[in-house]
């Protein structure tokens, strides 16, 4: 698709093929790109589960004409426009907002607060920057991003207005181009999170322990950077975020600083103590759990590593290399248990890394069938092809094994969930790397909360 569009900027004739459901991802990503009516054709099958047979029957059955059409007519114009959310202004009753905001698809099919004049302006007020300063610009859609149009997608969702701050470090996050969020509308399902450290944790009330993904404003939060993806990155179901089965929404966890017996992820990262900050990550899933039982650290370790293996796509993690990310969480009692046993978090990392292994029989495996590659390719074969896996992987005897991570840069621990149980969960994601930045707090931000508790305290 990108290269067809890359073409058609140099003057040179191209035409996009795509599966059925593509189609408008095609339409829009020549009006983002530049290349407005992008020449395509259209392919009714899934090549992947399809035999030599099929595949020439469907090609014959119009795929073929609509090459040539497109290649010999002039270019159409685009179905669609995609506005900006700052032009969006309407009145009506509460029903009729509902329904506009859903009819033209700016809302995730929940209600929402309409975003007013009078509330938007209640947000700005815990930003420094000017209202209408771009902060970024996000693809895929490449709208601007400004304290303003967050802070509406923020009332929307029924954020607070304190919480301004860590979207609108959210969004700065998503725009470093080292996350990929272009990619994000992957087949898989790339499901984004956000991971809050600091102070902040405190001064807000961020659960960080027993559902803390699922209590208080996270979710909220959670749902205001889903919206924001939707509103101004111009990633919609269907059109953009091209998930196979859809996705979740984005949630939002935060690290208990207090009880890990390491330095929490945003000093790794290389952020003071003191700083607050959120770190954009992406995952495939979300919810299965090792349960990590007694006091030997390195079994503990282990059952871990199990967990990882467990949870990666084997070719994926081959073919992108440090393009990814394995996020553990660990509950804060596991995590003192394998500190007890004299293990730093650096220490674990390593493990981690070194421990999460497949055999070459599996590897190989997943090359048949697993990836698309058709069967009857060799693991030799996608070694030769430049696939991202080391050369002397084709020589391997089945029974050697091969680490799931291929770099230890992409495994990161953070600590958070119940006290009192012994969990880990592992979120693994491909195309992402994690993009942390500090929230800018406002002047006199200590009055602003405060103020901000006072109003939302229940009365009685």
């Amino acid at each position: 698709m990108r290269p067809a569009i890359e073409a058609e900027k140099l003057g040179i004739p191209s035409v996009t093929l795509a599966a059925s459901s593509f189609l408008s991802l095609v339409q829009l990503l020549g009006v983002q790109e530049g290349v407005p009516g992008q020449p395509y054709a259209e392919y009714k099958g899934t090549l992947a589960v399809e035999s030599e047979k099929v595949i020439r029957e469907n090609l014959k059955r119009g795929t073929f004409q609509e090459i040539i059409q497109a290649l010999t007519l002039p270019p159409g114009k685009p179905q669609r426009e995609i506005a900006s959310a700052d032009k969006v202004v309407l009145k009506g009753s509460f029903a009729e907002i509902q329904d506009s905001f859903y009819e033209n698809g700016l809302t995730d099919g929940l209600a929402i607060i309409p975003p007013t004049q009078e509330r938007v302006e209640e947000f700005l007020r815990f930003t420094d920057r000017s209202p209408d300063e771009t902060l970024a610009i996000l693809p895929a859609a490449n709208l601007r991003a400004t304290p303003r149009i967050i802070a509406a997608n923020a009332v929307m969702a029924g954020c607070r207005p304190e919480h301004l701050p860590i979207l609108i470090a959210a969004v700065e996050a998503a725009a470093d181009p080292l996350y990929n969020l272009e990619q994000i509308g992957t087949t898989g399902g790339l499901n984004q999170f956000l991971l809050i450290n600091g102070p902040i944790i405190q001064e807000l009330g961020i659960p960080h322990d027993i559902g803390l993904a699922s209590r208080g404003p996270n979710p909220a939060i959670g749902r205001a950077f889903g919206l924001i993806l939707r509103n101004i990155a111009g990633f919609r179901p269907g059109e953009q975020y091209m998930g196979t089965f859809g996705y979740i929404l984005p949630f939002v966890i935060a690290e208990n600083e207090a009880e890990s017996p390491w330095d929490p992820f945003h000093v790794q990262r290389g952020f003071d103590r003191e700083a607050s900050t959120v770190t954009l990550g992406g995952t495939f899933n979300w919810g299965g759990q090792a349960f990590p039982s007694g006091t030997d650290p390195e079994g503990l370790l282990k059952i871990i590593c199990a967990e990882i293996v467990r949870n990666v796509i084997i070719m994926a993690t081959c073919q992108f290399g440090p393009v990814q990310m394995m996020t553990v969480l660990l509950t804060p009692s596991v995590a003192k248990a394998i500190a007890a046993g004299g293990y730093s978090k650096k220490e674990v990392l390593k493990y981690f890394f070194e421990n999460s292994r497949v055999s070459v029989r599996e590897l190989s495996f997943e090359v048949k069938y697993g990836w698309g590659t058709g069967a009857g390719v060799t693991l030799p074969q996608v070694v030769a092809e430049g696939w991202g896996m080391p050369k002397e992987w084709a020589h391997l005897r089945p029974e050697d094994t091969v680490p799931v991570m291929g770099y230890p840069e992409t495994i990161h621990l953070v600590v958070c969930g119940d006290l009192t149980r012994n969990k880990a969960m592992t979120l693994y994601g491909v195309y992402n790397r994690p993009s942390t930045k500090e929230i800018r707090k406002p002047a006199h931000w200590e009055n602003l909360i405060c103020k901000a508790c006072a109003a939302w305290k229940p009365q009685g």
